[in-house]
């Protein structure tokens, strides 16, 4: 998320492209204000929904496509002229020079340099800039040599045409026109847009690189940095932005630090050799992560053992330890033990059965929840006899936001501060209470090792507060955000922080372990007052208003209170905004400067992305996406599947890959798990014709947990249903409430049909293909019972996080009990 929802009023269009009113109505207020303001709004989804209603375009495209969609707009732009040429000249890789050995998608036939078929990876060593002497990549900012990013970029998506996008995606020529016309016309000094996503594009074997085609769009058009520009993404819930700071992720430390691998990063200098590139503000990572382990094992952390650096995890591997990694592990006997914490795997995962299936061969499985879930009760799953399943099982009452204090990190990166409403009854705890208690009663059976490898868990910290049982949240924090471990002076000998003060930025954090930070990116959102007290940023309660439309008071964004990333874009070259309207911030060559003998300072509507003190004109001045090494906004940016996105099919379709002959992402991960757990269906499948995509209601939550226990939510959608055309209920004889079944090779399910306009057939390459929608909050537990949609969906990943595809594989209907 680059930007804050609240902005949005100041698009000029939004395209949002998941369900966003009923999904997020809370944002969705702000859309709502920008119509009010002029914009247009455009809805790109495979269903019409309320979102589509509010809108001015609604587009359906068939799901899985959205490559094909935001590379026929990035093609639209450039071969009419449409992009915001300085921003892109200055501010982006478009004019650095590759190496000659690259060939794009187009020249291979839907490959990238570097394929290995029988490792199914890539060499990517000719996916780099070409340098000069220094060492610095070699630019033509005429933007016409043949290897420069832009001239790449355009070959790569010449083949993406008005023509190709409706042939594959679905989409009217007209329509498609239409929207291309209004997005990519609505650019340059005066104008932005701003795009919306959702799982809608993540969860794909190309996700990542949906996700990079919808920013490599926002850059071209120059809409990063800008009011009323950005990427909007639209987190799942409340903490969602939270658990990935603060890294519930397999691959990353808290703050977004690599996860070592265990051969790769034998030690802590090899890792910040490795991991800490050359240029841009992530030249701090060493301070960060000595920070962090600080944070980790405290006193016992040094300069002499590394700072505890041994005792962390090491991955043994970097294609390992994901969800779906975990799921087919556990099933083959590798996991033993498995602790949910407010997870509902048996109903909420990408093949649900399978993961079901893997926790009954577990020896133990503890489940911490709000209710007695289906995963605390997977015995109980239908076509399951008990007596074969030998995992014991523990459940833990679990309490919810409201019996507890403490903060949620939501959609825009804003920490907010909620306190505990009631005290939770019985035996029921907070999450932070059973963590902390856990770790000390392990604690105390650890305690008399000698072994080197539980000396870090020995020392870290489970202690908050006085209460020997229920943490402190905010002391919490406090360790999050980071303190000085001792007086530190600055180099006249002055005191800036005394030992135990809360560091108040990131900035100051150091290397030599006389910092903590439990993630770095949150330092800051604890500080110390005048008068020696913790004053907790993310409890500040002060609304936006005409001075602050931003709402700085309001709780606090990481970074540094920041609402607006890269903001340093919002200005040109010379420091001065684009143009009035879409001002930020800009450069006040008479402010008061970093020396009382010094002037010149950036100002104006939010907190600066950079040092506030760098003129325009001096080195760097220029460069506003300072997280990145070469500190401008990247076309070419080589993932594990491709330095430009290119459009492969799901790995279930029922079409072949128009764009190429290369079918589905070449490096994408599908396991092979025993016992027909994971059959796929091949292309074009007469069994399987269908495309099928997953979605949520406003009524449910996830996977049921916090809606379908609760009489007045279940009763609003009584039974579980599928969404199906009018046409496609007529080829097969179904009528609205008819039962049928769902299929795919995976498994079936039973449910009743919808059968609504909301979902219309798409002509493909002249051909006639249907989808349909299931909603997946179902399962066997709860008040409103039905079928888990999840038993569906296969266990196939992308390449680069291995995040699941469950919103486009291919299915069967039949009407009736099958």
């Amino acid at each position: 998320m680059t930007t804050n929802l609240i902005d949005m009023q100041n698009s000029d269009v939004i395209m949002a492209t998941s369900n966003m009113a009923e999904n997020h109505p809370v944002g969705f207020q702000w859309v709502m204000k920008a119509k009010e303001r002029g914009a247009k709004f455009i809805h790109v989804d495979p269903r019409f929904t309320r979102t589509s209603a509010a809108a001015d375009i609604h587009v359906p495209l068939r799901s899985g496509t959205n490559i094909v969609f935001f590379g026929g707009l990035i093609n639209y732009a450039i071969q009419n002229n449409l992009y915001f040429k300085d921003y892109v000249v200055h501010y982006t890789n478009a004019s650095f020079l590759i190496d000659p050995a690259f060939k794009t998608a187009t020249d291979l036939d839907g490959l990238f340099t570097g394929f290995d078929p029988a490792k199914r990876t890539y060499d990517k060593s000719s996916w780099k800039y070409q340098v000069d002497g220094e060492g610095n990549p070699q630019r033509d900012p005429t933007l016409r040599n043949p290897h420069t990013v832009f001239q790449l970029m355009k070959r790569h998506y010449s083949r993406y045409s008005v023509e190709m996008v409706e042939r594959v995606c679905g989409i009217p020529k007209a329509k498609f026109e239409e929207v291309a016309k209004l997005y990519c016309g609505n650019s340059g000094p005066e104008k932005t847009g701003t795009i919306t996503y959702a799982l809608n594009l993540t969860q794909h074997t190309n996700g990542v690189e949906n996700i990079r085609s919808l920013c490599m769009l926002q850059i071209l058009l120059g809409n990063i940095g800008r009011p009323g520009g950005g990427v909007t993404a639209l987190r799942g819930h409340a903490n969602v932005q939270g658990a990935t700071d603060l890294e519930l992720l397999y691959h990353e430390l808290p703050g977004y630090l690599a996860q070592p691998l265990r051969d790769a990063h034998p030690d802590l200098k090899t890792y910040l050799e490795k991991e800490t590139p050359k240029g841009g503000y992530w030249t701090n990572k060493p301070k960060f992560m000595v920070s962090l382990l600080k944070a980790f094992y405290g006193d016992a952390a040094t300069k002499d053992n590394d700072f505890g650096y041994d005792w962390l995890p090491k991955r043994a591997s970097a294609d390992a330890y994901s969800h779906q990694h975990m799921f087919v592990d556990m099933y083959n006997g590798i996991i033993k033990g498995f602790l949910a914490l407010g997870q509902n795997p048996a109903v909420g995962g990408p093949n649900a059965k399978l993961a079901r299936d893997a926790m009954t061969r577990l020896d133990w499985l503890v489940v911490k929840d709000i209710f007695i879930t289906e995963t605390a009760e997977v015995w109980k799953a239908p076509g399951t006899n008990p007596k074969d399943v030998k995992t014991e099982v523990f459940f833990m009452p679990a309490a919810p936001a409201a019996e507890k204090d403490g903060s949620l990190t939501n959609t825009m990166r804003l920490i907010q501060w909620h306190e505990k409403a009631v005290t939770p009854p019985g035996d029921v705890t907070s999450d932070a209470e059973f963590v902390t208690n856990l770790g000390k009663r392990l604690q105390k059976l650890y305690a008399g090792s000698s072994k080197s490898r539980d000396k870090g868990f020995l020392a870290a910290n489970f202690q908050f507060g006085s209460d020997p049982k229920e943490p402190d949240m905010l002391e919490v924090l406090k360790e999050i955000n980071g303190v000085a471990t001792e007086d530190i002076t600055d180099k006249d000998g002055k005191v800036v922080y005394k030992k135990g003060q809360p560091i108040a930025t990131f900035g100051h954090l150091t290397d030599d372990g006389k910092t903590t930070s439990g993630c770095w990116i949150y330092t800051g959102v604890t500080v110390e007052g005048p008068d020696g007290k913790v004053i907790n940023k993310a409890n500040a309660r002060k609304p936006a208003d005409a001075k602050d439309y931003l709402g700085h008071g309001w709780a606090f964004a990481w970074p540094a209170n920041r609402r607006i990333l890269y903001n340093r874009a919002s200005a040109d070259l010379k420091g001065r905004p684009w143009s009035e309207k879409k001002k930020l911030i800009w450069w006040d060559p008479e402010a008061p400067g970093q020396k009382p003998e010094e002037k010149g300072k950036w100002v104006g509507m939010d907190v600066p992305d950079f040092n506030p003190f760098l003129a325009p004109d001096a080195k760097n001045g220029d460069k506003p996406f300072i997280m990145r090494a070469d500190l401008v906004g990247a076309f070419f940016g080589p993932l594990n599947d491709g330095p430009f996105p290119e459009h492969y099919e799901p790995i279930e379709s029922p079409v072949k890959n128009l764009l190429s002959k290369t079918q589905n992402n070449p490096v994408a991960k599908i396991w092979k798990v025993p016992d027909q757990k994971n059959e796929l269906a091949p292309v074009g499948s007469p069994d399987y014709p269908y495309v099928i995509t997953t979605y949520r209601l406003t009524e449910h939550h996830l996977s049921g947990v916090m809606s379908r226990y609760l009489p007045y939510l279940a009763e609003m959608f009584e039974s579980h249903f599928a969404e199906i055309s009018h046409e496609l209920a007529g080829e097969l004889g179904i009528q609205n409430g008819d039962k049928i079944t769902v299929s795919s090779p995976r498994g079936k399910i039973h449910v009743k049909a919808m059968v609504t306009s909301r979902f219309k057939p798409f002509i493909v390459d002249g051909k006639t293909i249907h989808q349909i929608g299931v909603p997946w909050h179902w399962g066997y537990n709860g008040i409103s019972k039905g079928d888990i949609t999840n038993d569906l969906s296969a266990t196939v990943g992308d390449p680069n996080v291995y995040i699941q595809e469950t919103k486009a594989f291919v299915c069967n209907v039949k009407k009736g009990v099958v």
